[in-house]
Parts: C-alpha cells; sequence; structure tokens
C-alpha cells in the first residue's frame, strides 16, 4: 500500500523535545549518525507523508525549523517528558489524527509508517506499537479529539502518555522483539553503529 497526504490526512509530530540525560545533556534530535542529525532520517521517511509535520522542540528552534512546517515547545519548563509535546502538538494539529514518532529512530521505514497511519479507524482510538508485551509509546496513532481527556489527564498529574492512552482503548500494532526499525538511538554508543 502507498499512502499520500492526501489519502489519509495526518499531522506527525517529530519529539525533539526532551532533556538528552543519556546523551550527556546534548539534543538528541541534532546529534550525527554517519554524518547527519538523527532527526533527517526520521523526516526523511515521514516529509512525503503528511502536509503537517510539527516537531516538539524546546530549544535549538532556528535548527529545528528547517525540518517541520510548525515547532511547539512545551508550556511548562525543565523537560516535564514527552506527554506535555503530545499536549502541544494535538493543540496545534492541521488533522484529525497525529502520528507521534521519536526524533532518535533513524531507522523507521516507509513501510512501518503506512501500518501505523492505515490504523486511523473510524472509533477514533488510539494506537501504538507493541513488542512481546511492551507498549512503544514514540510509535503511536492518536485521534487530535483526544486533546481535551489527555489534558484532563495532565491536570490531574500524570505524567505517562501510555498510561494516558491505556484508558482511551488503546489498540496495539504488533511488531517482532528484534525489529530494528524500532531502535532508539538514546545513548552515545549506538551512535557508533
Amino acid at each position: 500500500m502507498t499512502t499520500s497526504p492526501r489519502d489519509n490526512p495526518c499531522s506527525i509530530l517529530l519529539l525533539a523535545g526532551g532533556r538528552g540525560q543519556r546523551m550527556g545533556g546534548q539534543d538528541k534530535g541534532l546529534m550525527l549518525w554517519n554524518e547527519r542529525p538523527l532527526l533527517a532520517y526520521v523526516h526523511e521517511v515521514v516529509r512525503p507523508l503528511t502536509t503537517n509535520l510539527i516537531i516538539s522542540c524546546n530549544r535549538n528552534q532556528a535548527r529545528y525549523a528547517a525540518f517541520a512546517d510548525q515547532l511547539v515547545g512545551d508550556e511548562q519548563q525543565d523537560f516535564p517528558g514527552p506527554l506535555a509535546g503530545v499536549l502541544a502538538g494535538l493543540g496545534i494539529a492541521r488533522h484529525p489524527w497525529m502520528l507521534v514518532l521519536a526524533c532518535d529512530a533513524p531507522r523507521i521505514d516507509r513501510a512501518l509508517i503506512e501500518q501505523l497511519l492505515s490504523g486511523a479507524d473510524s472509533a477514533a482510538s488510539p494506537l501504538m506499537v507493541r513488542q512481546a508485551g511492551q507498549w512503544q509509546p514514540m510509535f503511536s496513532l492518536i485521534p487530535t479529539a483526544l486533546l481535551p481527556v489527555l489534558r484532563k489527564r495532565w491536570e490531574a498529574g500524570e505524567r505517562s502518555l501510555l498510561r494516558a492512552l491505556l484508558g482511551q482503548d488503546l489498540r496495539a500494532m504488533e511488531c517482532t522483539p528484534d525489529d530494528p526499525r524500532l531502535t532508539n538511538f538514546n545513548t552515545p554508543d549506538l551512535l557508533k553503529t
């Protein structure tokens, strides 16, 4: 199946707003792997699939702007986590669905993204990759209509994207435990591979 933005309009959010603790505080999306920023690999795959590419970043906005249609930052200071970035993205998304991806997964491919995008259903329930029983929140498809519910969960103190979505009829897209496309490059050692 080949997807185009006209077939299945979907906003895509790339999360690049983290603290980068395991990378020594560096901005993960801009760290180089094979002489290119990690984000560039994800961007290359998803750019043809959306008319609304959003990047959540809390620093280096000028560098990220070249990759995005829109930029967002967390409303709260001190890097509160991915759910904050997702809430900000949902707040400006232009389409009924928003695909959430991490900036540090340079091995994703179009087939994986198209499989996730094909999970948009009329019931408007979110979809998330699961491997051997482990949910992977950084590979999720979320109906933008869930913004008020997720915002209420945030206001009640929830900070986990997974826990916030589990109460919303979350569906699983099963992937094999060793699927290399889902590898997050979140430590310096992985950049050497």
